[in-house]
């Protein structure tokens, strides 16, 4: 997954989603949860072209991911405890970047994983 539009269009297909731009912005979309409107991918344009999308991470696997992939860094403009910036430059499959965007999903959902 290295494109924005597969990000949003995974995080759309999940239960009660809706994308928004609440920066005037258009660099910034983000996928929220329709119930509490909390937002739980944040997508960007990086200066060096790369996409990259924050994702909410419970903090006993926030070093997980972190050690993983390098590509995994801690949340750019957000708390490094609880967010992670996952960079789409192809190094992570596919299934681990649809993972923790769905990890992500059900923190701010509330459900349990």
């Amino acid at each position: 997954m290295t494109d924005r539009e597969a990000v949003l269009r995974y995080c759309l297909s999940l239960p009660d989603t809706y994308q928004d731009a609440p920066f005037h912005d258009e660099n910034w979309q983000l996928v929220r949860y329709r119930k509490n409107k909390k937002a739980f991918a944040w997508t960007y344009k990086w200066k060096d072209g790369t996409v990259r999308v924050n994702v909410k991470v419970d903090p006993q696997w926030r070093d997980f991911w972190r050690q993983a992939y390098e590509s995994v860094i801690p949340g750019y403009h957000q708390n490094k405890e609880h967010w992670n910036t996952v960079i789409l430059d192809g190094s992570i499959p596919d299934r681990d970047v649809k993972r923790m965007l769905a990890e992500s999903y059900d923190l701010v959902a509330g459900k349990k994983s």
